[in-house]
């Protein structure tokens, strides 16, 4: 009989990510091997990355990644995409067969930019049209899913455990700054294509470990703004959050952290005048966007990259750094596999915020 201690038991998922203040590019395969360190935190039921500065030839452009269960969704989703953007190039993402991964759908890739009579029609700016489009066909046409939707950035997910996911789409063929990584271990949702993390919108994409037990008030004041959560888990909801935060509201990323991870009354009332006004008046006017429950994620983002766990630090995050390196995961050993003696290797406190963006800083 073993003993405690003798016996692994994860706290559910891995996350990975790795990002270069000075935009040097990073190959796939250095963020698969991060990741596959962390093998035993996964139980195959899904894997994912996502990559930044990896599409530079078509930088300017929305790269859709879908996902069709048949033919007769991916002909109405082009059918889609044709009359609202003008489309300048299409192709099957390629992909390596590989025994592990299995049932997959159609995936395919389209770089997009918005009709100008279509969006001067729509009197809303590029990224709001572009998020809208992407919510009314995740929603309305059944059997297609675009699961990545950025500019100069993509993500990549299947049901796997998150090497072969790597291995299954050649992630060693891109190069990016910036990237993150997934291996889930889901407790309470299916485990299947469109429910592998990462989550994304436009930029923004979000890996996470965790469970969120606000997840059904979090979710009902979203849907209020025009967000539909389609993929039976309920990670989805935070990248809607940020996106609502960010985007929408123009909070800062520090601001929205102090939403979603909001320190406690009494934490509040020791801060001096003017922090403790602005904290107050972000839990009140944003009190349905606090998420609860044990979590760590990574916000992947046009020129950064943002760590944060929850208040009271439930979920294992490391965060490390090497010159102008930086390195996040959830678990040391994870970092060490790619960077064996970085300069600085610290935990973060229970919601702070850890963000890096190019040719910046660590805050």
């Amino acid at each position: 009989m073993k003993k405690e201690g003798q016996i692994r038991i994860p706290s559910g998922c891995a996350i990975s990510g790795i990002f270069s203040k000075n935009r040097e590019n990073i190959n796939g395969k250095k963020i698969i091997d991060s990741i596959t360190t962390m093998h035993d935190r996964s139980n195959g039921l899904g894997g994912g990355f996502a990559g930044y500065g990896i599409y530079p030839q078509y930088k300017d452009l929305y790269a859709f990644h879908v996902f069709y269960e048949n033919l007769n969704a991916k002909l109405e989703c082009e059918k889609f995409i044709e009359n609202h953007f003008d489309l300048e190039n299409l192709s099957k993402i390629p992909i390596r067969k590989t025994a592990s991964i299995t049932n997959e759908p159609l995936i395919w890739r389209y770089f997009v930019a918005p009709r100008h009579s279509k969006l001067a029609e729509s009197q809303l700016d590029e990224k709001e049209f572009t998020a809208r489009c992407v919510i009314k066909i995740n929603s309305q046409i059944n059997g297609a899913y675009v699961f990545s939707s950025g500019k100069d950035m993509g993500v990549f997910k299947a049901e796997g455990y998150p090497e072969d996911v790597g291995n299954f789409y050649r992630l060693e063929e891109y190069n990016g700054y910036c990237w993150t990584s997934h291996g889930r271990y889901p407790t309470n949702t299916p485990g299947w294509w469109g429910g592998a993390h990462p989550f994304a919108l436009l930029d923004y994409s979000v890996v996470h470990n965790g469970e969120i037990s606000s997840y059904d008030a979090n979710r009902r004041y979203m849907e209020m703004f025009g967000y539909e959560c389609t993929l039976l888990t309920d990670t989805e909801v935070i990248t809607y959050i940020i996106d609502y935060l960010v985007r929408r509201q123009g909070l800062t990323l520090q601001e929205m952290a102090n939403v979603i991870a909001a320190p406690f009354w009494t934490t509040i009332e020791r801060k001096d005048k003017e922090e403790k006004e602005k904290l107050k008046y972000l839990r009140n006017t944003f009190s349905s966007l606090l998420i609860t429950g044990p979590f760590s994620i990574l916000l992947g983002f046009d020129g950064g990259l943002m760590a944060l766990n929850d208040r009271l630090k439930l979920r294992s995050l490391v965060v490390a750094e090497k010159q102008d390196m930086f390195y996040v995961a959830s678990e040391e050993c994870a970092i060490r596999v790619i960077e064996p003696n970085p300069t600085r290797i610290w935990s973060p406190k229970g919601g702070e915020p850890i963000i890096v963006t190019l040719n910046g800083g660590t805050n």
